[in-house]
Parts: structure tokens; C-alpha cells; sequence
């Protein structure tokens, strides 16, 4: 599953639809896997940039999170980390808010 989406302007997310959400995955990795499920569970769309065979992604990857493991997660251009930092935040109960879901 992937989209092009928008970021809005003034960076409140409030629709799921205007956050644009990257990870760099590859295509063995079970963190990655996790990751994506966790984020297709809570209905959102991501672009997967698989960073295996490609050089130019990697880099990409590494300059932007200044990690080197997969996955790294950025949601509406902030980093987010890894599959790890991910439930940090949704068992936090802050990824729904920057998913832009309404929580009861």
C-alpha cells in the first residue's frame, strides 16, 4: 500500500488523509513488517521506500534519521524511529493524535 499524500500547511494534522507517512523498509525485516501492520491496523496509508539494492535510498535514509537500521519512520516529515519508538508512542496514546484519529 502506498500514496502520495500533503502535508498541511501549518502542520496540525487533523485528517488522517493529510498525513504523509514514509518508512524505509526492507523486504526480511519482521520490525518492518510489525511496523507496517501496526499502521495498516490503525487504517493508514504509508509510503514504503525500500532501502535493499538501493544505494541512493539508503543514504537518503541515513542522512535523514542518522540511523542505519530498519525501519525509520517519519510521520508529516518528523522522525519518528524505528518499529520500537512506534508502540512507545501508541502505547502513549500519541500516535492516534499524530495520525490525526479521534480518540474516546
Amino acid at each position: 500500500m502506498s500514496s502520495s499524500l500533503i502535508i498541511n500547511t501549518t502542520n496540525n494534522i487533523t485528517d488522517i488523509n493529510t498525513t504523509k507517512i514514509e518508512m524505509y523498509s526492507t523486504t526480511m525485516c519482521p520490525y518492518c513488517t510489525m511496523a507496517k501492520s501496526l499502521l495498516e491496523k490503525k487504517g493508514s496509508e504509508y509510503i514504503d521506500k525500500r532501502v535493499d539494492n538501493n544505494a541512493a535510498l539508503r543514504a537518503e535514509m541515513e542522512q535523514r534519521s542518522n540511523r542505519t537500521s530498519v525501519p525509520q519512520i517519519f510521520i508529516a516529515g518528523r522522525h519518528i524511529g524505528g518499529f520500537d519508538d512506534l508502540v512507545e508512542l501508541d502505547m502513549d496514546g500519541e500516535l492516534d493524535e499524530m495520525l490525526g484519529i479521534a480518540t474516546k
